[in-house]
């Protein structure tokens, strides 16, 4: 088995950009408005950073090259996204942050022509966001998305869509939905599920509150929306009826990696203020870089980087073979999320006060990188489907001998 771990000369270069850009343009930006992007201008620095970042040739390094992107597949994207993830502003210049990033993968992959124009096309090219309603407050769809209670019945030409769903990342802003709803069964069972697509000005969609959450740096917030008698044509259905859960798979294995990609580099970015500063702070009688208790947690942390890139790297590998990656991306989801949290909290310990100060933003990456062990599925939840499907696999072969 050859294992290549290069990358081609035009993805090298694009990575350079988008380190150069990143560190140059959109840092001194995040920094000025301590990560919050809504403090920062919301929708308006987003079009100025994404104009910039299309001057400079990194936007939409994931997108579908005819419309726009680099088409970089998920091994190639790995890199470019570590990159533009130092910055917490950085996905978002690059129109790769969550939601949208993970819209326009599934987009370009499920929707007929006449969707990919409507839909695909301007969220591509960083004209309008988008919002994917799944999580409903409980009993709903959760990190049980079986549990789904939003109902979608069937309406002279279309469906009529009634539900309450809350965490909708996007949400206040958006330029359209992609709304998960029941079609067929009963909350619990695992199938009768159908995405649809609809304009965020649709009669029936109401955006309710922002939930205040620990993350600032997503823009459009994290949202409560209401669907209230949505009339939807028969056209908003993406893919096929009572096929939704199956579709979202087509989503939620890439998007947790792209997830892994982006806050690997706010952990980096971490780290490399932490050595920066213990390799030039006086204290006990040297340097804090000296004393081996400084040093271990640099090794750990460097451990730990290693380590993500390495499952990261196994995971995109089998996802662009077409594989589902089921148990490679719940491992490198699960260890990431934690490692990344480990990283940035020994960041913290190495800078003592100043790590939890404003002084330096190692206490905002602390507070973006911690909701990634709830985001897209809490640790026990791929540690629990881990387990079930080993377990699993072993009684089969067991009956089979």
């Amino acid at each position: 088995m050859a294992i290549d771990l290069t990358y081609s000369p035009d993805v090298e270069s694009l990575i350079e950009r988008t380190r150069a850009f990143t560190r140059d343009h959109v840092l001194p930006i995040e920094d000025e408005h301590g990560g919050d992007i809504a403090v920062a201008g919301g929708d308006e620095i987003r079009v100025k950073l994404q104009q910039a970042a299309k001057d400079a040739g990194v936007f939409a390094p994931h997108a579908p090259v005819e419309y726009g992107g680099h088409g970089l597949n998920m091994s190639d994207r790995a890199p470019v996204f570590e990159e533009a993830g130092y910055s917490l502003f950085g996905p978002t210049a690059l129109n790769i942050a969550a939601p949208d990033e993970g819209n326009v993968h599934m987009l370009a992959h499920i929707a007929n022509p006449e969707q990919k124009e409507q839909y695909l096309a301007p969220l591509a090219h960083g004209d309008v966001r988008s919002a994917f309603a799944m999580t409903e407050p409980a009993p709903g769809a959760g990190a049980d998305p079986s549990a789904l209670t939003t109902r979608a019945v069937k309406a002279d030409g279309g469906w009529r869509i009634n539900g309450h769903k809350w965490f909708i990342t996007g949400a206040d802003g958006a330029g359209f939905f992609i709304i998960f709803a029941r079609t067929a069964g009963e909350p619990g069972d695992r199938g009768g599920a159908t995405m649809f697509l609809t304009p965020a000005d649709a009669p029936g969609i109401r955006v309710g509150r922002h939930i205040d959450t620990l993350d600032k740096s997503m823009i459009g917030g994290h949202c409560e929306v209401f669907f209230e008698d949505l009339l939807v044509p028969d056209s908003a259905v993406l893919g096929e009826v009572d096929r939704g859960f199956e579709y979202a798979q087509v989503r939620l294995g890439p998007a947790r990696m792209t997830h892994v990609m982006r806050w690997l580099g706010a952990a980096r970015r971490g780290h490399d203020i932490a050595v920066d500063y213990v390799a030039k702070r006086e204290a006990f009688g040297g340097k804090l870089g000296d004393l081996g208790m400084v040093q271990q947690m640099v090794a750990d942390n460097e451990i730990d980087i290693a380590a993500t890139r390495a499952l990261l790297t196994r995971a995109c590998w089998e996802l662009d073979q077409g594989d589902k990656a089921a148990n490679s991306t719940a491992i490198a989801k699960t260890f990431a999320a934690e490692a990344i949290f480990r990283i940035v909290d020994r960041s913290v310990q190495m800078c003592g006060g100043m790590g939890v100060s404003g002084d330096l933003p190692l206490a905002r990456l602390s507070r973006e990188v911690r909701p990634f062990r709830v985001y897209d599925g809490p640790s026990e939840v791929h540690r629990w489907a881990l387990a079930k499907r080993v377990v699993g696999a072993a009684k089969r072969a067991q009956k089979e001998s």
